[in-house]
């Protein structure tokens, strides 16, 4: 690592923070319309913080074991509020493993994707509130690469999917979001 390892600890924290408060507004929007946006630029921004932790050089820890950093959080109160929030467009296909011979293709749940990249981003903040930055930062690196980082992007690829479709399905030039993804015909 180039940078000073306290100031990045302080930036990636800094940018964790920044999308669980972005996430837990999103989830008491009262509209899809409101929410879509800003999770796309939440995830966007927490998105630019896993592209530092992954591109960096591993960070090993001296310790072999993991502290303990305290009870999970329960997500499932936001889970919920999503799902009910995001309904029309919840679910999206997406592609396992790009380089898979031949890809498989899954179904998710932008609600479920969310909550686990809160759940893994809550895990390392914990430690890092604890005083423990190394610790955090292993973790979210970690995470990132082994799971987060992929929610996160599939994530911003169905956000990307239905902005696209909203601004540019439309003939009038109207941009109610949503209103081109009238369940009967939908296109993502």
């Amino acid at each position: 690592m180039t940078e000073d390892p306290a100031s990045f600890g302080t930036q990636i924290a800094d940018q964790v923070e920044s999308f669980l408060i972005a996430l837990r507004e999103c989830a008491r929007a009262a509209t899809p319309e409101e929410a879509v946006p800003m999770l796309h630029l939440a995830t966007a921004q927490l998105l630019l913080a896993g592209g530092r932790l992954g591109t960096m050089e591993d960070i090993v820890l001296e310790e072999q074991f993991e502290p303990d950093a305290g009870a999970d959080p329960d997500l499932d109160e936001l889970r919920a509020a999503l799902a009910t929030l995001l309904e029309p467009i919840d679910e999206y296909a997406e592609v396992f493993d790009p380089y898979e011979r031949h890809p498989e293709l899954m179904i998710c749940r932008m609600s479920d994707e969310l909550a686990e990249v809160a759940a893994s981003l809550l895990h390392g903040l914990q430690h890092y509130k604890a005083g423990r930055e190394a610790e955090a930062l292993w973790w979210w690196q970690y995470s990132y690469l082994n799971s987060w980082g992929v929610s996160a992007s599939t994530v911003m690829r169905a956000l990307h999917s239905v902005l696209a479709h909203d601004r540019l399905d439309t003939s009038t030039g109207d941009t109610a979001l949503l209103q081109a993804l009238d369940p009967a015909v939908t296109r993502i």
